[in-house]
């Protein structure tokens, strides 16, 4: 749009066509130009080009002229533009007029200084905006496998439980100061803050990264990103500081298969058709705002359970476990945003066997390669494991360090209906193709057991002195718990076990008696019972077990008839599963 304009002076002459005959051509009545204002910076270029009446060439002679030669310059051209261009901020008035004075018109300038680039110092800055499941993908291992490969990060987490896409941008647009805050800083310390704004983090560092993401429940459903998602996008935009920064969409994975998420109705509690609208709503939220990179979680997670892994990624059925299954996110947030294969990489949790996290390497670079569609990991698909036990398998409930030679659930995450082991290991790490699940939840962990502990399970202080437990007479903390049940699976169905147990708790007064009891169930059932009151030495075994045809054998906890403790207090430190001889 061409837009006249009335001012002043003129300095690079433009001679009049030579066609002129001292007015007796028709002359023209007005000149406009193509821009009335124009913001630059230094540096950049812009041309003005002015329209003379009705005619193509004017009649009259031509001016160029700037009152700020400081801030811009001026090269007129043939065809009677001219090319302006920025030389310091401020603003300047660039005028094209008539010799004779008569037309005149102008266009303001104004000049910016050239945007900055942040000093590269080689640390890449990452910040997530969500929820419980951004923890769960940055929270634990992605900053021990960023360094783990000399790259220096700053890892930011704005977490609400439960956070909508609707959420964040309410908080956003209401600037209100409802985000639980964790960073980890380039050396690694770890700081938290509550009740910050997304406008303070925002700015804080010039993040490189800032990831968004859907509410779990929601993750699925394409409409739900519609309206906010490119509201957010924009805010988070306008607010970095860093102009180079990238917008990740965070790609959740499905619940597990037995969840009880209210949310998973959603899907019709089915885990694959879960799955499949995860990758396309994400898939088409990206394409909205434009993403610059979607980290396909939802993916590895999917890989991974077709693993002897099976479907035990989750801790609760939707949060995911906390060693394979937060490091499988891991491995795939570090693989998406640095492109290097995870493959390989020595660093892995404590409790983490050396296959499993072999495993979730292979279930994030599969997912990197392909984002949108299942990977079957057919060479992680062997059960494995002899008929008959070789060596005993040695299994501990809720203790806090992985031990060589010991398989269980390390803290409290285990204690809960779902909780699994698949594919158990003996004492000597061999794969024995027997599972475990906990069919019946416990209370939680206890962890005032015994140590120096006196039994041929030899157990170590570190794992005695754990257990989970239950209280079957009256409420504790407001809840009643009254049995805990655990399955064994993948027995050999012609073969016999014995089941030894070990429970403890310390400092029972006297005369408190917390006897538990253990019945274990296939073809056949057998009882055996100890009272976990300061107990250092006793164990309690059923023997001879033979499991069911599916090859199963039932473990019921709960307090033996002896127990007079006010709670009803029952206990399980230890499991130990040999071959019966």
């Amino acid at each position: 749009m061409f837009i006249g304009l009335s001012l002043s002076a003129v300095s690079c002459k433009k001679e009049a066509n030579p066609g002129a005959d001292d007015g007796k051509e028709k002359v023209e009545q007005f000149v406009v130009l193509n821009k009335s204002s124009a913001t630059l910076v230094v540096g950049e270029e812009l041309t003005l080009t002015p329209k003379f009446g009705m005619l193509a060439t004017p009649q009259l002679v031509y001016e160029w002229e700037t009152d700020n030669p400081d801030v811009v310059s001026i090269s007129s051209n043939d065809d009677y533009s001219a090319k302006i261009t920025a030389i310091a901020e401020g603003t300047a008035t660039v005028t094209i007029s008539s010799t004779t004075g008569s037309l005149a018109v102008s266009c303001t300038i104004t000049v910016e200084g050239e945007e900055e680039e942040p000093v590269d110092d080689g640390v890449v800055r990452i910040l997530a905006i969500g929820n419980s499941f951004s923890k769960d993908a940055v929270d634990d291992y992605f900053y021990e496998l960023a360094t783990e490969n000399g790259t220096h990060v700053v890892v930011g987490n704005m977490t609400i439980g439960s956070a909508s896409l609707d959420l964040h941008w309410q908080n956003a647009s209401g600037d209100k100061a409802d985000y639980d805050y964790r960073k980890v800083s380039e050396n690694g310390t770890v700081s938290n803050a509550s009740n910050r704004k997304l406008s303070t983090v925002l700015t804080e560092e010039p993040w490189d990264y800032i990831s968004l993401q859907q509410v779990s429940s929601n993750s699925g459903q394409y409409n739900t990103f519609e309206t906010p998602l490119p509201l957010l996008y924009d805010y988070v935009k306008s607010k970095a500081t860093n102009p180079s920064v990238k917008i990740i969409l965070h790609q959740t994975w499905a619940y597990a298969q037995n969840s009880t998420h209210a949310g998973f109705a959603n899907y019709g509690s089915d885990q694959m058709t879960m799955y499949h609208a995860i990758v396309d709503a994400v898939g088409r939220a990206g394409n909205l705002i434009n993403a610059d990179l979607i980290i396909p979680v939802g993916t590895a997670i999917q890989n991974g359970r077709t693993s002897v892994i099976g479907d035990n990624f989750n801790r609760d059925g939707y949060h995911l476990d906390m060693n394979i299954g937060r490091y499988t996110a891991a491995c795939t947030w570090f693989e998406a945003i640095f492109g290097i294969n995870v493959v390989g990489h020595s660093f892995k949790p404590s409790g983490l066997s050396d296959y499993d996290a072999e495993i979730a390497q292979h279930a994030a670079h599969f997912a990197i390669q392909n984002p949108n569609e299942v990977t079957e990991m057919v060479d992680y698909q062997y059960v494995g494991g002899p008929d008959i036990l070789q060596d005993p398998i040695l299994i501990g409930f809720g203790y806090t360090t992985a031990t060589p030679g010991w398989d269980g659930f390390i803290g409290r995450e285990g204690s809960v209906t779902g909780s699994t082991i698949a594919n158990l290991r003996d004492s000597k790490d061999n794969l024995t193709g027997i599972s475990l699940v906990v069919t019946e939840g416990f209370h939680g962990n206890n962890v005032s057991g015994e140590k120096g502990t006196t039994t041929d399970l030899n157990i170590p202080d570190n794992i005695s002195s754990y257990s989970y437990f239950g209280n079957s007479t009256s409420a504790f903390q407001g809840k009643l718990v009254e049995k805990s049940v655990i399955t064994l699976s993948g027995l050999n169905k012609d073969g016999r076990y014995n089941l030894c147990f070990f429970g403890s708790r310390k400092d029972v007064a006297e005369g408190d008696n917390r006897e538990t009891k253990y019945t274990a169930k296939g073809k056949n059932e057998v009882t055996a019972y100890i009272n976990t009151s300061n107990n250092t030495s006793e164990i309690a075994c059923t023997n001879n077990i033979q499991p069911d045809d599916a090859g199963e054998v039932t473990i019921t906890i709960t307090a033996g008839e002896n127990n007079n403790s006010a709670n009803g207090f029952y206990y399980l430190s230890v499991l130990r599963i040999s071959a019966a001889e």
